[in-house]
């Protein structure tokens, strides 16, 4: 712990240095340092290293490290859970998907906003009633404990993996622009940034980070959306209107199909989105940092009025991308432009960064440090939390209730998990180079398939259905997750564009596999229990109604250790 002011003044005084010498290099070509954009992100991780310093001297069980000790309030959690999930993805790649296809870019935002009222009605009690740190807790309450928190712990760690990929290559791309630094030299600082967080903080930290985050996040998007609206009298209409007068694809931009022509694909995407939150580790982690399932469900209500309203912020976000960026030669490049013949295509840093450029067109150069610094803390606020929920898997349910048979130390277990958040730091990394030049929301909808796939089938009916046993459970949460992944590596998204394939050569035409894997899981954890018949499975059963009058009463639930 005393090393942390250290780390503080080493990390604000040597990236500065490093950003300037990034910025002369390979003579001279790359992007020019914007000392706005660096002045405003040194005080950001300043505030948050800070905050870090703050919460590690505070975290001293793994209550602490895990749940920040029950102790956040419902409104406090609420915008954390909006930081959580206002992720990279929503707000450049959400942006970016619009920029590019108009309308059809919102079927994520819409996929994931509508994923909420499950999490609402479905879940949030029951996880904080039954649960304690993970939501593995929730699934082998009544189940095998070995094999249950394996299959989960797999889960999540697969998921954490997916999700990861899309908030390095943000903040890769996103540093990258603004600094002039090398793409692999921006992946490895925000590593390093989040394992500080985690490694130190645990969720005390990565709870305010997020709650900051989300704050300058909705201020930064509503003033950009407010002044997209204003160059346009405040009209809608006029906006679209340009937009579609601009884009290449003219009045195709306000219909849907252009983004995703195949209905099946389209299907499989909004059950991805709309189920995978509900699968999510770093988000069903949340619900155990309040104190009861009452501020567990006021939580979600509070999130669910955040995310909404920035969700529509983004879609205005993205036609004044149109309309401001693609027609601007200051914001694209002239080799690509004059090969495309398109604004759109031609656009600095790829179609990522068209919300990073239209803060500079309406706001100017402060404006663009302003965002690029919220931006670059959104990244690092849900690297962080994804870290935490990784890292928990294999501290709390791997090694603490596997290995140790639920009789670990605290400190060994914690200890464990701050090791664990080293390596899933490398691993984002590594990651995140390789898959630069995927669209951040995209990747986003694999790791929402992945865990409609496993996480949530085995979650929800191990809180509903009777019936389900240990190894319908295991067998058929396995099955879901094997089908999501190789699904997903199979599609042409993964096939050819990340692995180099030939164009068409993908063996799974869908780019997301959840409306297959989704069925798989179910159909065969359904199946494979009905056909149990081990003295196991009459275990199983025989506890679900213990199980339920917890989940619904609270009786015996884990309480809150601070406040």
């Amino acid at each position: 712990m005393k090393k942390m002011p250290y780390l503080l003044v080493t990390i604000f005084f040597c990236f500065p240095s490093v950003a300037l010498a990034a910025g002369t290099i390979d003579g001279g070509t790359k992007q020019a340092v914007n000392w706005a954009a660096i002045g405003m992100f040194m005080g950001f991780v300043s505030l948050t290293l800070a905050i870090t310093y703050w919460a590690s001297k505070r975290t001293v069980s793994a209550a602490d490290f895990y749940s920040a000790g029950g102790g956040i309030s419902a409104g406090q959690n609420g915008l954390a859970i909006a930081g959580d999930y206002m992720s990279a993805a929503s707000f450049l790649g959400i942006s970016g998907l619009v920029y590019t296809s108009g309308y059809d870019g919102l079927i994520y935002s819409v996929g994931w906003l509508v994923g909420w009222p499950v999490v609402t009605f479905l879940i949030a009690e029951q996880l904080r009633n039954l649960g304690k740190f993970t939501f593995a807790d929730v699934a082998s309450f009544r189940l095998g404990q070995t094999r249950i928190r394996i299959l989960a712990a797999c889960g999540s760690l697969v998921t954490v993996a997916f999700y990861l990929i899309a908030q390095m290559v943000g903040a890769g791309k996103l540093i990258q622009l603004l600094f002039g630094l090398d793409y692999w030299m921006a992946v490895i600082l925000v590593g390093g940034l989040m394992m500080i967080y985690v490694t130190f903080g645990g969720m005390k930290a990565t709870t305010w980070v997020q709650i900051i985050k989300a704050v300058l996040l909705l201020f930064g998007a509503t003033f950009m959306a407010g002044a997209v609206l204003y160059k346009f009298g405040f009209s809608p209409e006029a906006l679209f209107a340009k937009a579609t007068e601009v884009h290449p694809k003219k009045l195709a931009i306000m219909e849907p199909g252009s983004l995703i022509s195949n209905p099946l694909s389209a299907i499989s995407l909004g059950l991805a989105l709309m189920f995978g939150t509900a699968g999510l580790p770093h988000i069903l982690m949340r619900f155990f940092t309040v104190k009861d399932a009452q501020a567990a469900r006021k939580s979600v209500f509070y999130a669910t009025g955040f995310i909404g309203y920035f969700y529509i912020l983004t879609f205005i976000i993205g036609f004044g991308a149109i309309t401001l960026v693609s027609t601007d030669l200051a914001f694209l490049d002239a080799g690509i432009l004059e090969k495309a013949k398109s604004g759109i295509a031609a656009i600095k840093g790829g179609s990522n960064m068209a919300a990073i450029h239209l803060a500079d067109a309406v706001g100017g150069n402060l404006f663009l440090g302003f965002i690029s610094a919220v931006a670059f803390a959104t990244i690092l606020a849900v690297v962080s939390g994804l870290a935490l929920a990784g890292a928990s898997s294999i501290s709390h349910d791997i090694y603490a209730m596997v290995v140790k048979g639920g009789h670990a130390n605290e400190q060994d277990e914690v200890r464990v998990s701050k090791i664990a958040t080293l390596f899933l730091g490398v691993l984002a990394i590594v990651l995140g180079i390789i898959f630069e030049n995927q669209n951040v929301a995209f990747m986003v909808g694999l790791a929402f398939a992945i865990a409609a796939s496993c996480n949530f089938p085995v979650l929800v009916m191990s809180i509903f259905w009777k019936n389900l046993t240990t190894r319908g459970a295991l067998i058929g949460g396995l099955l879901g997750l094997a089908s999501a992944v190789v699904g997903v590596i199979l599609s042409p998204a993964v096939w050819e564009v990340t692995l180099g394939f030939a164009k068409g050569s993908a063996p799974i035409k869908l780019d997301n596999p959840a409306l297959f894997s989704m069925a798989i899981a179910f159909v065969s954890i359904w199946l494979i229990s009905v056909l149990d018949r081990s003295a196991r499975a009459d275990t199983d059963r025989d506890g679900f109604d213990a199980q339920f009058v917890r989940s619904q009463t609270g009786i015996g639930a884990a309480s809150a250790t601070s406040h």
